[in-house]
């Protein structure tokens, strides 16, 4: 009840956020017609269609987005159609053609008084089409429904959240509708002008039109919202306990090792959706032993730097008790292709069980919220200790002996595990001053390429960034929710970082066909400060998704501007990451 409560206050304050303005004026256009017969169907429409459509994109994957954007391209001309409608009244009377006459008919519906209940429709049809157009900005409250949707699989709770999300805007434009009635009105009564009114409500309906069309409700507009109400739309986040954002796994929350409370009951590890290095484990058949609970992706560098010590505590306490599982939870899509995973699986030499939780199930049965996260049971079956995030590795491994001690195990191995990790597995460094930056517009920060993201669409992007932290695309992109995709070759990703590691999370494109690139650290090659995955010349090749290390400096450390230039087409960027 609180988490629906908040979405629908943050889609009340959608109404002051400047990404509404593409949409005022298809509402206002209404505003001089009877709100129950006009203004109310197509509030009604605009809302269920976005919950659908939001819903589907968020669950759905890729083919939702792809058709999202035809309904997108049907209802601009739809609502292109109106706006010239309303400027000229006689174009529906001349024009024959099948789309041109539905306009014709939701103009002169909507128009008359006398329509009654029949101008009903053509408001929920319009209705239908700004909910396709409609492109709310991914701020706080809105991030918190979709990632939980991505992370907790399709759900009626998912829609309930997104409509009352998509009825809060509707009820502030509700107001706003009611008001500019008002207004219009009083003007038509004073000044006569009620024509000109209409047509200068037609004007800015194309002028709306075309602003979508050219991408600037996802761009410009996007970035203005976000510092308008983006702080206000966290602090309810935080009121009500929500995360917008699966949390940085780099945060760490223990509890006190040398306390080891019962914390619950071992939730069930069944619904995994294939098992690799084990047949199926079951919570029952796990009685008796000590188990550490290892949530993990194979592109997550905190995890991949956290894998050498689980893997050195399945080997060194095996024969002593412990039994470690690995439960892989998809972060991206790719990291669901099974093959991907086992392939994985056999390069980071992993041996112990893996369980591939492509639905979440294992995630939501521990209700776990952050990747790496370590969950350590005891003999009975009881949670007695969590970590979450990289770090702390040798209370970690003095649980592990302590549970076995008690479980009754004799002659308990002591000491603590010498990991020596390298390539992308080593420590970070202590210099890091870069965050985790997604490229994908859902959770993007910090882009600086002129005008923005365009959403799911090809584009034409430059920039250069000058302050730490912003990164840009050069090149013909199209930007999706989870990544960016280069259309043609010669396409560039820039980052000014401060770090010792520079790792960038990238795939081929459907084709699967390998793409070269070639890396440059303040615009000469790499020499000894290449990474793992490129030579010293920079150069290097994408050949599978995951994630690749490109930069490891040798020297000082200090702000530097990263280039990749892709010398192939179809290349998929996710995330960047730094050590």
């Amino acid at each position: 009840m609180l988490l629906l409560l908040l979405a629908y206050v943050g889609g009340v304050l959608t109404i002051v956020s400047p990404c509404i303005l593409p949409v005022l004026p298809f509402v206002f256009a209404r505003a001089d017609k009877p709100f129950l017969q006009s203004g109310l169907p197509t509030l009604i429409g605009m809302a269920a269609t976005f919950a659908i459509v939001a819903t589907l994109a968020a669950v759905g994957g890729g083919w939702a987005v792809a058709a999202n954007e035809y309904g997108r391209d049907a209802a601009l001309v739809l609502v292109a159609l109106f706006g010239l409608a309303l400027v000229f009244p006689g174009l529906s009377e001349r024009l024959t053609q099948p789309l041109v006459a539905l306009g014709d008919r939701l103009s002169k519906r909507a128009d008359s008084a006398a329509a009654g209940h029949a101008a009903i429709w053509p408001s929920l049809l319009l209705g239908v089409a700004i909910g396709l157009l409609w492109a709310p900005c991914a701020g706080p409250v809105l991030g918190l429904i979709l990632t939980g949707a991505a992370l907790n699989g399709a759900s009626a709770t998912t829609t309930l959240l997104l409509l009352a999300y998509a009825a809060g805007a509707a009820t502030s434009l509700a107001l706003a509708l009611l008001a500019g009635g008002r207004v219009f009105a009083a003007m038509k009564r004073s000044l006569g002008v009620g024509e000109w009114v209409r047509r200068g409500v037609g004007v800015l309906v194309l002028v709306a039109a075309g602003a979508i069309a050219m991408g600037a409700d996802t761009g410009v507009l996007t970035r203005l919202s976000l510092a308008s109400t983006g702080s206000l739309e966290q602090r309810l986040v935080d009121m009500f306990g929500g995360r917008s954002v699966a949390p940085s796994a780099e945060t760490s929350v223990a509890s006190n090792e040398g306390n080891l409370p019962i914390e619950g009951k071992m939730p069930s590890i069944a619904g995994a959706v294939e098992w690799l290095n084990s047949p199926p484990l079951t919570r029952e058949a796990l009685k008796g032993k000590v188990v550490l609970i290892d949530f993990w992706t194979y592109s997550c560098i905190n995890c991949l730097r956290a894998l050498p010590y689980v893997e050195a505590w399945a080997k060194k306490y095996k024969d002593e008790g412990l039994v470690v599982i690995g439960v892989h939870a998809p972060e991206f899509a790719f990291e669901k292709n099974i093959a991907n995973v086992k392939r994985a699986v056999s390069d980071l030499g992993i041996t112990y069980p893996v369980a591939i939780d492509n639905d979440y199930v294992i995630w939501r049965a521990f209700n776990n919220e952050y990747w790496p996260a370590h969950y350590f049971i005891d003999a009975d079956g009881n949670v007695r200790h969590h970590h979450f995030g990289e770090g702390d590795y040798d209370g970690s491994e003095r649980v592990i002996q302590k549970l076995l001690a008690e479980a009754g195990h004799k002659n308990v191995s002591t000491g603590i595990v010498s990991v020596g990790g390298s390539g992308i597995e080593a420590q970070p460094s202590d210099t890091v001053k870069s965050p985790e930056t997604y490229v994908g517009y859902r959770r993007a920060e910090n882009f600086v390429s002129p005008g923005g993201a365009v959403r799911d669409a090809s584009h034409d992007y430059t920039g250069v960034p000058d302050t730490l932290n912003d990164w840009a695309l050069n090149g013909n992109w199209t930007i999706t929710p989870e990544h960016a995709a280069l259309n043609t070759a010669g396409g560039t990703i820039s980052f000014r970082f401060h770090a010792r590691d520079l790792h960038l999370v990238l795939g081929p494109g459907p084709d699967g066909k390998p793409v070269r690139f070639k890396v440059t650290i303040d615009g000469k090659t790499p020499d000894a400060n290449h990474g793992a995955d490129t030579e010293a010349s920079g150069e290097g090749t994408v050949t599978t998704q995951r994630l690749y290390q490109l930069v490891r400096q040798s020297g000082s450390i200090a702000d530097r501007t990263f280039k990749i230039e892709f010398l192939d087409p179809g290349v998929q960027a996710f995330a960047f990451t730094f050590g």
